[in-house]
């Protein structure tokens, strides 16, 4: 449970709107303690993790050096939530952006795995959702529309852990209302970078493989599209099966061919060069990771507009030719399910 919590009320200044500070802390009961913990904790369900950064010293990050002051001493928290919101509030550039409610939230000694760890949460509402009050009116009922924030989903949050404060803390990070700018809350608020772990070199070499297989392998192989299909789904497999990626385990256990081998290496190369990323050759295979990516990995053949061919499994047992009738693919099977 957290042990405090403020809110403030951040308008969008480039549509005119207004700040407004809270001078003191939120006092609630312990039901409705519970009912904004379970409201501002439910988005994060992703295991990916990001870190706070400067162009310059970290201490130059506004949020970074926000939430390590309150870490060092909590009787600052309330003077630093003015901060954060102050910063939120001139990091609105765009007029799309939504005005809303702004709560910073401490959780105190909260456990996370074995070891407990105190935590700081920015979370902040847009959106409100129209909904009904019905009330007894002498004999009958009377029935007003109202609005409100709505507690299915968490618009904006960021929930900052104290761990490994020399590289920017560990970050979980959610945008469920990006309303045409993407950079408000990760880049002009938080600035704020995925995390180089299991999960991010998982994720990237995912897709960097994809990328090759759908992209640059037609350019330089003569390959089908059931072929493409197979390689996809050869790593796949890959990564579903194996506790650890290595690089060379992978090329010819999945490209199998040393001038395809080459031709993805050189890729790889390319790849990390134009997006200033390093993906590693050897590293823990993250399994959610895995699970995210994998919905990108769709395996389809699509032809005109008649027939899409779902490839799940064995290469061997789709065979492609051509007749007088046209193109066409044969598929072997056992039963028809």
């Amino acid at each position: 449970m957290f042990s405090k919590i403020v809110v403030h009320r951040v308008g969008n200044k480039i549509n005119g709107e207004s700040l407004m500070l809270s001078q003191e802390e939120l006092q609630l009961d312990e039901g409705m303690a519970e009912l904004l913990e379970n409201y501002f904790l439910g988005s994060f369900k992703s295991e990916e993790t990001f870190h706070f950064y400067s162009d310059s010293y970290l201490v130059n990050n506004p949020v970074y050096s926000s939430v390590s002051e309150i870490f060092e001493d909590k009787a600052k928290f309330m003077w630093e939530s003015e901060n954060i919101a102050k910063h939120l509030f001139e990091a609105a550039e765009n007029p799309r952006v939504q005005g809303g409610e702004l709560f910073i939230v401490y959780f105190e000694d909260e456990r996370e795995g074995t070891e407990k760890v105190d935590k700081i949460g920015i979370f902040k509402t847009e959106k409100r959702e129209s909904f009904l009050k019905i009330s007894p009116q002498e004999e009958s009922f009377e029935i007003e529309k109202d609005q409100g924030i709505g507690l299915s989903k968490i618009d904006k949050a960021a929930l900052i852990y104290n761990n490994d404060k020399e590289t920017g803390y560990i970050l979980s990070v959610v945008d469920n209302n990006k309303n045409g700018d993407m950079y408000y809350w990760f880049e002009d608020f938080l600035k704020v970078k995925q995390r180089d772990d299991e999960y991010f070199h998982t994720q990237e070499a995912l897709m960097v493989y994809k990328d090759y297989i759908t992209k640059q392998l037609p350019q330089e192989f003569e390959v089908s599209k059931a072929d493409q299909a197979d390689f996809l789904n050869k790593s796949i497999n890959f990564f579903k099966e194996k506790e650890e990626f290595k690089l060379d385990d992978f090329a010819n256990e999945v490209l199998g061919d040393e001038h395809v081998i080459e031709s993805f290496n050189n890729f790889k190369t390319d790849y990390e060069q134009d997006m200033q990323i390093n993906i590693a050759e050897e590293f823990p295979i993250s399994e959610a990771a895995v699970k995210k990516t994998q919905r990108h990995f769709k395996s389809i053949i699509k032809l005109d507009k008649n027939f899409h061919i779902y490839i799940h499994g064995d290469r061997k047992k789709i065979a492609q030719g051509e007749d007088e009738h046209g193109k066409y693919y044969m598929l072997y099977f056992e039963k028809e399910v």
